[in-house]
């Protein structure tokens, strides 16, 4: 399957604002790229590139006082089947697990595993470890929490998903991965492009999307709360503790985002050209 994919973003700002944007597509899918995601800038800017802590591809530059556009638009081949279930995959009991996947038990600025510890064992205490302790986890999530553009704010953390009960899918993936880090099941959380390929209309305005990854079995799955079904489509961008650590776009200093587009569309698999 082959997926067109970008992003347009407008902002404006009173005066040069230093940026760092997390919006290149994961090196996971680079032998799938056909047409790379280069940024575009109007007006032109001089940008630098580096790998942050995680591995993502990360990218700084200034945006000048006035109206900055920022764009990319590429083609990505995917894989045509639907995210991998796998039930008889296993938790792992916390000494055998690799270092590096340690610091995805431990709490972060948005999941807060230590407010959380006791309601997610009275919750999950009994359902059998593993897939099966995972998906009950998404099940509980998906039920609870109404999708809610309105109800979505910046700070808004696990605990607060939880009290208020609605979000958007960043605050569906900050409470289960808090939930699963509170059952010791190493959990992180994953930002990037989701279409609407197998989905049937109406569908939503274009977005990013978030996800999370559990390491089960000595390898990470898939799974994804908002929406609580395999779904086909999904391009990695970015992924971290929590939304803080992938941010789309961080900012230092005042601005006012004014226009806001993203696409993810499966196109025919001869067309190469945009």
């Amino acid at each position: 399957m082959r997926v067109r994919l970008g992003y347009e973003l407008l902002y404006d700002c009173p005066q040069p604002t230093p940026v760092l944007l997390l919006l290149s597509i994961h090196h996971s899918h680079f032998s799938d790229i056909v047409l790379p995601d280069h940024l575009k800038s109007e007006p032109a800017l001089v940008t630098d590139a580096y790998r942050d802590g995680f591995g993502n591809w990360c990218t700084r530059f200034v945006m000048p006082a006035g109206r900055t556009r920022l764009s990319a638009d590429a083609i990505v081949n995917c894989k045509d089947t639907p995210d991998e279930v796998a039930p008889q995959a296993q938790q792992m009991a916390v000494e055998d697990l690799p270092a590096e996947s340690l610091v995805f038990l431990l709490g972060s600025r948005y999941c807060e595993t230590d407010r959380l510890s006791q309601t997610a064992w009275d919750l999950f205490g009994n359902t059998p470890p593993g897939w099966a302790r995972v998906q009950a986890i998404c099940d509980y999530v998906h039920e609870a929490i109404t999708f809610d553009y309105e109800k979505a704010y910046p700070g808004k953390s696990a605990v607060n998903v939880l009290e208020e009960g609605a979000g958007v899918c960043r605050d569906y993936t900050h409470l289960a991965v808090t939930f699963c880090r509170c059952m010791n099941i190493p959990t992180r959380y994953c930002t990037g492009y989701l279409g609407f390929m197998g989905v049937a209309p109406p569908h939503g305005p274009g977005d990013f999307a978030a996800w999370m990854e559990v390491y089960l079995d000595g390898q990470w799955y898939v799974f994804d709360p908002r929406n609580n079904v395999p779904r086909l489509g999904r391009i990695l961008i970015a992924r971290g503790r929590d939304a803080a650590d992938v941010p789309l776009t961080h900012t230092f200093g005042d601005n006012e985002l004014q226009g806001f587009k993203v696409w993810a569309d499966e196109i025919d698999e001869n067309t190469v050209s945009l």
